[in-house]
This record gives C-alpha cells, sequence and structure tokens, in this order.
C-alpha cells in the first residue's frame, strides 16, 4: 500500500458489464484506487508484473485461466475478493485465503461490506472510519444494465419488480427500468430484510406497502397478488 493509504485496485473479469459495475463501485467508497482492468487472468498477471496492487476484484470462471489457478501462480498475491456468479467455486477459494465472495449480481452494500474487512486486514484505520461513516450516509443502490447501459436505482425508490419471461421490470417512484435477469437473480442481490418475494412472478419492497390483504398488496398505484406459495411467509413479514 502506499504512503497515503490508498488501496490500488485492479479489475479482472471477461464481461465488460461485470467490470462496469465494478468501476462504478470502486469509485463510491473513499481510500480505493482503480489502477487497471483486465479481461482475463493472463492479461492480469502481465499487469501485476509492472505495477503494485494491494487488492484484486477477480472473477474465478474465466477463459485460459481460471481464478483460482491465477492465485496459486504467485507466492504472495495481493488481497483477493472473488466476483462471479458461480457459487460452487467459492470453497477452493476459501481455502487460498481469499478476503470475500462476491455473488453475481451483488448490490453496493454487499460491495462494501468486502471493502471494509480489507481496510482490516491491511490496518487502514482512518480509511476504515471514512468507509463506515459512508456506509451511513451513502443510500444504498443497485445497477441494473437497460438499453446498452448501467442504471443506477436508489433501494428505497424501489416499489416493486416483476417478471417477464426472460426480463424483469423494476418500479420505482420515479422511473420504470427493464433488464434482461431473472426475479430469482434480481431477488438474490437485494437485502433480504427490505424486500419480500410475494409472488413467483412479484418482488415488492417491505417499506413501500400502502396496505394488504390475503390476496392482494398494495404498492404505489399498483396492486401485487400474494402466490399461495408465498402466502404464510408474506404474512409473517407485514403482520
Amino acid at each position: 500500500m502506499n504512503e497515503n493509504n490508498i488501496i490500488r485496485c485492479l479489475i479482472v473479469d471477461d464481461e465488460p458489464p461485470a467490470r462496469e459495475i465494478l468501476r462504478r463501485y470502486i469509485l463510491e467508497v473513499p481510500g480505493l484506487q482503480l489502477m487497471g482492468e483486465c479481461s482475463n487472468a493472463v492479461q492480469a498477471f502481465t499487469f501485476l508484473q509492472t505495477t503494485h496492487i494491494d487488492l484484486v476484484f477477480l472473477d474465478i470462471r474465466m477463459p485460459q485461466l481460471n481464478g483460482n489457478d491465477f492465485i496459486k501462480a504467485f507466492k504472495n498475491p495481493p488481497k483477493i475478493i472473488f466476483t462471479t456468479a458461480y457459487a460452487e467455486y467459492a470453497l477452493e477459494g476459501y481455502e487460498l485465503d481469499v478476503v470475500d465472495y462476491l455473488l453475481k449480481p451483488f448490490p453496493f452494500e454487499r460491495f462494501l461490506k468486502s471493502v471494509s474487512k480489507v481496510f482490516e486486514f491491511l490496518n487502514v484505520k482512518d480509511i476504515t472510519t471514512v468507509v463506515a461513516s459512508e456506509e451511513k450516509k451513502t443510500e444504498p443502490f443497485v445497477y441494473f444494465r437497460s438499453d446498452r447501459k448501467m442504471v443506477k436505482a436508489l433501494l428505497d425508490d424501489i416499489l416493486y419488480i416483476e417478471s417477464m419471461k426472460d426480463y424483469v421490470k423494476v418500479i420505482t417512484t420515479n422511473a420504470v427500468i427493464i433488464t434482461k435477469q431473472s426475479i430469482s437473480s434480481v431477488y438474490e442481490m437485494l437485502p433480504e430484510k427490505d424486500f419480500i418475494r410475494v409472488h413467483r412472478s412479484y418482488i415488492v419492497a417491505v417499506k413501500n406497502i400502502k396496505s394488504y390483504t390475503y390476496e392482494l398488496i398494495e404498492t404505489g398505484t399498483a396492486q401485487i397478488p400474494i402466490g399461495k406459495l408465498y402466502r404464510n411467509e408474506v404474512m409473517k413479514r407485514v403482520e
């Protein structure tokens, strides 16, 4: 780490949208400095020969050389945070002493928790304090890929999410975002305490529920059906 207590970061991921999300998240956090981006592990290996890096955000499943084998190539690798869509690859990574494992897609709030662990490992107490205060004042948000760009949605603004086969529609207080993603994957990236799956086709923000019956939830101007399989859990959360 450099004398200014800045954690120098590298993104290694073969998917451009994933790199773009990480880039935006890194820019939100004081004390993190993005030094470069690589689309594969071989390119990253070369990059690390000439540039000092404290933290690597590393995808596991990549062409040529996967993330686990990449770490094994170093005697003293930088701190590693895995970012991947494949949970089954996590175990070996933990055996390699990685800092954390982020399952895609992940919200900014979860990203911040991982980064805080790095600050602790590197004993950057002053930076840790800054991040803790940022976590309190930053409005939690997620990014959705829509119309060839990443669209930011504040969690407090989301009313509900509706599945449309291969797409989901995210309805907020001021916009509608359509993204090619399954409703299950969206549900995984949202804080469990703030959102509830009420139907196989709907997720609702708990704080924005205006009223409910045994069969319907009203949020904003919409009435959302409660599925039979979800009814008991929904009633526990809203009653």
